[in-house]
């Protein structure tokens, strides 16, 4: 399975990476490059994240988009490489993904913390109700 563009170049980019620092800061860096939530209802907040989230997502021609929002930097990088991942991908594709092994691809799984990994995982399960409801 051919990963979508974005999660290629996330993947390039921090396997490269040859320690946790460096890490760290690309994942602060992919937080800058969100797109913005224009704006952030109760309704998008996402419930089992320490930090704040807001999620939303639509589908375009059977395709998800998802855009996500933090205070938290570290969260907001996280959210940028789940998001470069996920985004573009059939319901049923994403329904499927394996969202822990993506994160160990990428050199990250290890320095998640248990609370980090939970909200990971509340976020997935929240664009996984969207798709349902759609």
């Amino acid at each position: 399975m051919s990963l979508p563009t974005a999660a290629q170049e996330a993947l390039d980019a921090f396997t490269a990476c040859p320690g946790w620092e460096q890490r760290a800061r690309l994942l602060m860096q992919w937080g800058e490059r969100l797109e913005p939530l224009a704006e952030r209802h109760e309704a998008d907040r996402v419930h089992g994240c320490e930090s704040q989230v807001w999620l939303s997502g639509e589908r375009q021609h059977d395709r998800w988009h998802f855009r996500a929002s933090s205070d938290a930097r570290l969260i907001r990088g996280l959210l940028a490489v789940l998001l470069a991942r996920v985004n573009g991908l059939p319901a049923g594709e994403l329904a499927g993904l394996d969202i822990a092994d993506w994160f160990t691809q990428l050199g990250l799984s290890r320095q998640l913390s248990p609370s980090r990994a939970s909200g990971m995982n509340a976020v997935v399960q929240q664009m996984r109700r969207l798709i349902d409801a759609a």
